[in-house]
Protein backbone atom coordinates (compact mmCIF):
# COMPACT_ATOMS: atom_id res chain seq x y z
CA UNK A 1 0.00 0.00 0.00
CA UNK A 2 1.23 3.20 -1.06
CA UNK A 3 1.28 6.12 0.51
CA UNK A 4 -0.93 9.17 -0.09
CA UNK A 5 0.97 12.02 -1.70
CA UNK A 6 1.38 15.01 0.67
CA UNK A 7 -2.10 17.30 -0.16
CA UNK A 8 -1.78 20.77 -2.31
CA UNK A 9 -3.71 23.73 -1.12
CA UNK A 10 -4.42 26.06 -3.56
CA UNK A 11 -3.53 29.44 -3.67
CA UNK A 12 -5.77 32.26 -2.05
CA UNK A 13 -6.28 34.58 0.16
CA UNK A 14 -6.97 34.42 3.68
CA UNK A 15 -11.10 34.30 4.00
CA UNK A 16 -13.22 36.80 6.09
CA UNK A 17 -15.46 36.05 9.16
CA UNK A 18 -18.58 33.45 8.82
CA UNK A 19 -21.24 33.25 10.44
CA UNK A 20 -20.66 29.58 10.38
CA UNK A 21 -17.45 27.37 11.94
CA UNK A 22 -14.80 25.47 9.74
CA UNK A 23 -13.75 22.56 12.10
CA UNK A 24 -11.13 20.20 10.83
CA UNK A 25 -10.39 17.05 12.10
CA UNK A 26 -7.50 14.62 12.04
CA UNK A 27 -6.56 11.27 13.32
CA UNK A 28 -4.35 8.45 12.51
CA UNK A 29 -6.70 5.18 11.46
CA UNK A 30 -8.24 3.51 13.83
CA UNK A 31 -8.18 6.36 16.38
CA UNK A 32 -12.06 6.62 16.53
CA UNK A 33 -12.58 10.07 14.27
CA UNK A 34 -15.36 8.72 12.23
CA UNK A 35 -17.51 7.25 14.74
CA UNK A 36 -16.77 10.64 17.00
CA UNK A 37 -17.77 12.79 13.63
CA UNK A 38 -20.71 10.37 12.92
CA UNK A 39 -21.73 10.77 16.66
CA UNK A 40 -21.60 14.75 16.60
CA UNK A 41 -23.30 15.24 13.65
CA UNK A 42 -25.98 13.00 15.19
CA UNK A 43 -26.29 15.36 18.38
CA UNK A 44 -25.80 18.92 16.42
CA UNK A 45 -28.10 18.92 13.35
CA UNK A 46 -26.69 22.76 12.71
CA UNK A 47 -23.25 20.86 11.61
CA UNK A 48 -22.49 19.18 8.08
CA UNK A 49 -19.75 16.93 6.71
CA UNK A 50 -17.70 18.33 4.39
CA UNK A 51 -18.55 16.45 0.81
CA UNK A 52 -15.32 15.95 -0.85
CA UNK A 53 -14.87 15.22 -5.01
CA UNK A 54 -13.08 12.05 -5.88
CA UNK A 55 -12.10 10.20 -9.39
CA UNK A 56 -12.61 6.77 -7.76
CA UNK A 57 -16.02 4.87 -8.49
CA UNK A 58 -19.07 4.61 -6.12
CA UNK A 59 -19.01 2.15 -3.70
CA UNK A 60 -22.33 0.01 -2.84
CA UNK A 61 -24.78 2.13 -0.77
CA UNK A 62 -22.74 5.65 -2.03
CA UNK A 63 -24.88 8.35 -3.01
CA UNK A 64 -24.19 11.06 -5.69
CA UNK A 65 -23.81 14.85 -3.50
CA UNK A 66 -24.56 12.83 -0.06
CA UNK A 67 -21.10 11.02 0.35
CA UNK A 68 -19.12 12.37 -2.67
CA UNK A 69 -19.17 14.14 -5.97
CA UNK A 70 -18.03 11.55 -8.17
CA UNK A 71 -16.31 13.02 -11.07
CA UNK A 72 -13.79 11.61 -13.82
CA UNK A 73 -9.86 12.59 -13.65
CA UNK A 74 -10.56 14.97 -16.65
CA UNK A 75 -13.03 16.81 -15.04
CA UNK A 76 -11.46 16.64 -11.63
CA UNK A 77 -7.99 18.04 -13.11
CA UNK A 78 -10.01 21.03 -15.16
CA UNK A 79 -12.04 22.26 -11.54
CA UNK A 80 -7.80 22.11 -9.94
CA UNK A 81 -7.24 24.47 -12.89
CA UNK A 82 -10.00 26.54 -12.46
CA UNK A 83 -9.44 27.02 -8.39
CA UNK A 84 -12.58 25.41 -7.53
CA UNK A 85 -10.88 23.32 -4.65
CA UNK A 86 -9.99 24.28 -1.84
CA UNK A 87 -6.89 21.44 -1.17
CA UNK A 88 -6.18 18.20 -3.30
CA UNK A 89 -4.75 15.01 -3.19
CA UNK A 90 -4.24 11.55 -4.51
CA UNK A 91 -4.56 8.41 -2.52
CA UNK A 92 -4.03 4.92 -3.62
CA UNK A 93 -3.76 6.41 -7.29
CA UNK A 94 -7.93 8.61 -6.43
CA UNK A 95 -7.92 12.21 -6.40
CA UNK A 96 -10.07 13.31 -3.94
CA UNK A 97 -10.34 17.51 -3.16
CA UNK A 98 -12.26 19.54 -1.08
CA UNK A 99 -14.46 22.04 -2.75
CA UNK A 100 -14.02 25.94 -1.34
CA UNK A 101 -17.08 27.39 -3.33
CA UNK A 102 -19.75 24.53 -1.30
CA UNK A 103 -17.70 25.19 2.05
CA UNK A 104 -17.72 28.67 1.63
CA UNK A 105 -21.44 28.90 0.68
CA UNK A 106 -22.51 27.25 3.67
CA UNK A 107 -20.58 28.95 6.40
CA UNK A 108 -22.38 32.23 4.72
CA UNK A 109 -25.33 30.55 6.07
CA UNK A 110 -24.32 30.16 9.45
CA UNK A 111 -23.92 26.31 9.00
CA UNK A 112 -20.90 24.63 10.81
CA UNK A 113 -18.67 22.77 8.72
CA UNK A 114 -16.76 19.40 9.66
CA UNK A 115 -13.60 18.70 7.69
CA UNK A 116 -12.36 15.18 8.09
CA UNK A 117 -8.61 15.25 6.35
CA UNK A 118 -5.05 14.09 7.30
CA UNK A 119 -2.59 16.45 8.50
CA UNK A 120 -0.95 17.89 5.54
CA UNK A 121 -5.07 18.64 4.39
CA UNK A 122 -5.27 20.36 7.96
CA UNK A 123 -2.06 22.53 7.67
CA UNK A 124 -3.13 23.89 4.20
CA UNK A 125 -6.67 24.60 5.64
CA UNK A 126 -5.97 26.43 8.46
CA UNK A 127 -3.80 28.37 6.19
CA UNK A 128 -6.27 29.55 4.24
CA UNK A 129 -8.92 29.89 6.57
CA UNK A 130 -7.02 31.04 10.09
CA UNK A 131 -9.94 30.86 12.45
CA UNK A 132 -10.63 27.13 11.61
CA UNK A 133 -10.72 24.87 14.60
CA UNK A 134 -8.45 22.41 14.45
CA UNK A 135 -9.13 18.86 16.00
CA UNK A 136 -6.39 15.94 16.23
CA UNK A 137 -7.97 12.90 17.67
CA UNK A 138 -5.36 10.63 19.28
CA UNK A 139 -5.79 6.82 20.51
CA UNK A 140 -4.68 6.16 24.06
CA UNK A 141 -1.97 3.95 22.99
CA UNK A 142 0.00 2.58 19.90
CA UNK A 143 -0.75 -1.11 21.66
CA UNK A 144 -4.41 0.05 21.71
CA UNK A 145 -4.78 1.03 18.27
CA UNK A 146 -3.31 -1.94 17.04
CA UNK A 147 -5.89 -4.46 18.73
CA UNK A 148 -8.66 -1.93 17.23
CA UNK A 149 -7.54 -1.70 13.78
CA UNK A 150 -6.87 -5.66 13.91
CA UNK A 151 -10.38 -6.30 15.42
CA UNK A 152 -12.11 -4.20 12.27
CA UNK A 153 -10.60 -7.44 10.60
CA UNK A 154 -11.06 -5.24 7.30
CA UNK A 155 -7.27 -5.33 6.85
CA UNK A 156 -4.23 -7.84 6.10
CA UNK A 157 -1.51 -8.09 8.84
CA UNK A 158 0.38 -6.36 6.25
CA UNK A 159 -1.33 -3.40 5.96
CA UNK A 160 -2.23 -3.23 9.87
CA UNK A 161 1.56 -2.74 10.34
CA UNK A 162 1.85 -0.69 7.78
CA UNK A 163 -0.93 1.80 9.50
CA UNK A 164 0.55 1.64 12.78
CA UNK A 165 3.98 2.72 11.18
CA UNK A 166 1.96 5.47 9.42
CA UNK A 167 0.28 6.53 12.71
CA UNK A 168 3.34 6.61 14.47
CA UNK A 169 4.54 9.37 11.98
CA UNK A 170 1.18 11.26 12.35
CA UNK A 171 1.16 11.28 15.91
CA UNK A 172 4.24 13.38 16.04
CA UNK A 173 2.31 16.21 14.09
CA UNK A 174 -0.37 16.62 17.04
CA UNK A 175 1.01 19.83 17.76
CA UNK A 176 -0.31 21.72 14.43
CA UNK A 177 -3.47 21.60 16.29
CA UNK A 178 -5.33 23.69 18.78
CA UNK A 179 -7.04 20.76 20.38
CA UNK A 180 -5.85 17.07 20.69
CA UNK A 181 -8.60 14.59 21.88
CA UNK A 182 -7.67 11.59 23.56
CA UNK A 183 -9.60 9.06 22.69
CA UNK A 184 -9.60 6.09 25.60
CA UNK A 185 -13.47 6.41 26.41
CA UNK A 186 -15.73 7.28 23.41
CA UNK A 187 -18.55 8.98 25.83
CA UNK A 188 -15.62 10.69 27.16
CA UNK A 189 -14.24 12.26 24.12
CA UNK A 190 -17.26 13.29 22.37
CA UNK A 191 -18.13 15.10 25.23
CA UNK A 192 -14.82 16.28 24.72
CA UNK A 193 -15.64 17.82 20.84
CA UNK A 194 -19.02 18.62 22.02
CA UNK A 195 -16.97 21.40 24.65
CA UNK A 196 -14.77 22.35 21.49
CA UNK A 197 -17.43 22.90 18.85
CA UNK A 198 -19.90 25.29 21.97
CA UNK A 199 -16.66 26.98 22.56
CA UNK A 200 -15.76 27.80 18.96
CA UNK A 201 -19.07 28.78 18.64
CA UNK A 202 -18.91 31.27 21.24
CA UNK A 203 -15.99 33.50 20.03
CA UNK A 204 -16.67 36.67 19.31
CA UNK A 205 -15.84 37.13 15.66
CA UNK A 206 -18.47 34.33 15.21
CA UNK A 207 -20.65 35.88 17.75
CA UNK A 208 -20.66 39.18 16.06
CA UNK A 209 -21.39 37.12 12.24
CA UNK A 210 -24.26 35.70 14.13
CA UNK A 211 -25.87 38.35 15.79
CA UNK A 212 -24.73 41.87 14.44
CA UNK A 213 -28.23 43.50 15.03
CA UNK A 214 -27.55 42.46 18.62
CA UNK A 215 -24.02 43.91 18.76
CA UNK A 216 -24.73 47.40 16.74
CA UNK A 217 -28.05 47.73 19.40
CA UNK A 218 -25.49 46.86 22.52
CA UNK A 219 -22.88 49.35 20.88
CA UNK A 220 -20.70 45.86 20.64
CA UNK A 221 -17.81 47.14 18.33
CA UNK A 222 -14.49 45.37 17.49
Amino acid sequence: MNPPSPRTSQSGKPHPVRAGSLFVVAAPSGAGKTSLVRALLDREPRMQLSVSFTTRAPRPGEIEGRDYFFVDRAGFEQRREDGEFLEWAEVHGNLYATSRRWIEERMAAGVDIVLEIDWQGAVQVQRLYPDAVGIFVAPPSIQALHERLVGRGQDSVEVIAQRVSAAEAELKQAHRFQYVIINQDFTRALGELLTIVEAARLRFAQQKARHAETFDALGIRG
